[in-house]
């Protein structure tokens, strides 16, 4: 049985399997410029954030109609499931779908077909985060937002994402400042490829609950305090850091300098479909390649329920917190 986890970090966008491209590829009648899926997954070999933006964005040309975002997230759900998500909090780029003519509504009732039935049919329960990419307008994301109104009982919180340097958190103060007079949560991408001071900027600038990434907080001393003492979690992705060139291996990666200075981590899978593994690969990946004990291990999946958004149901969240207590570890974790 998987350790059982949250996961706080996931851009639904982002699970797209080469198989299901090509399935929803046909059904809609859009034409791929790859021969199938195996020159696809060669496509998946990136230099840097941006070059796997560009295929992010080229291949949800196959995402038209509500039944394919069901499709999607539901792929999506019944993979966690197999590795021990418990409760997921899954990012969407709405901006991304309505520049090709997609309407908001049919985003989220598509995502909403799997997610309002991922409790009976997964074992799951779910959080839908709406996300601004940062390197459009903030016009744009206040537009979003209005676009978002009719469907706020769905949406739990917003975040930011996409090209990060150069588009610093500031730039959407005013539309975080409309967000949390709405009562949304809010979360924003920091600290990736971006400066440390990208991160202060997201949690004094925006108000952001929750840093995303943020694993570039290590190169200021008075901010990793900031953060311990605050308890910010810190939604990481080690496997995606890799692909990226964040980090050169995974034997790099700053995980266990990070939990050694207290910092609030979680472990997560970002775009698990380009990048190489879902939750259950990831926590497999980190104790195998730097040697985390059990205690480490069972440490990332308790703080990942800790920082998630279940103040609303904190029966369910100390439900979620026995399972991670009472598990036995074996010789493979995912």
């Amino acid at each position: 049985m998987p350790l059982p986890k949250a996961e706080l970090h996931l851009h639904v966008e982002g699970t797209l399997e080469p198989e299901l491209a090509f399935e929803l590829a046909a059904r809609n009648g859009v034409e791929l410029p790859y021969a199938g899926t195996d020159e696809l997954r060669e496509a998946y070999r990136f230099e840097d954030l941006q070059s796997f933006l560009d295929l992010y964005y080229e291949l949800m040309a196959v995402l038209l109609t509500e039944q394919d975002f069901a499709d999607l997230a539901d792929a999506y759900l019944a993979r966690a499931a197999a590795q021990g998500v418990r409760h997921a909090e899954i990012f969407f780029d709405p901006q991304a779908h309505l520049a090709r003519g997609v309407s908001m509504g049919t985003v989220v009732e598509g995502l909403w077909r799997a997610l309002g039935r991922s409790e009976e049919n997964h074992g799951i329960s779910t959080r839908l985060i709406l996300c601004f990419l940062r390197d459009e307008s903030a016009e744009s994301a206040f537009e979003t937002l209005e676009a978002a109104r009719p469907y706020l009982d769905r949406i739990t919180g917003i975040g930011l994402d996409s090209a990060e340097v150069g588009h610093p958190p500031a730039k959407f103060r005013r539309v975080y400042e409309a967000a949390a007079a709405l009562g949304l949560r809010r979360v924003a991408h920091a600290g990736e490829e971006g400066p440390p001071q990208y991160i202060t900027e997201a949690l004094d600038v925006l108000g952001v609950e929750r840093v995303d990434h943020g694993l570039r907080c290590m190169e200021d001393p008075a901010l990793v305090e900031r953060l311990v003492r605050d308890r910010v979690p810190l939604t990481l992705c080690p496997l995606s850091n890799v692909r990226l060139r964040t980090v050169d291996t995974l034997a790099d990666h700053p995980l266990p300098a990070m939990l050694d200075a207290g910092l609030l981590c979680t472990v997560n899978s970002d775009d698990p479909a380009y990048f190489g593994g879902y939750a259950g690969d990831n926590f497999a990946a980190v104790r195998r390649s730097l040697g985390l004990t059990e205690d480490r291990l069972r440490e990332l999946a308790r703080n990942s329920f800790l920082a998630s958004f279940l103040e609303d149901d904190e029966e369910r969240r100390a439900r979620y917190l026995a399972e991670v207590a009472a598990y036995e570890f074996g010789d493979a974790v995912s």
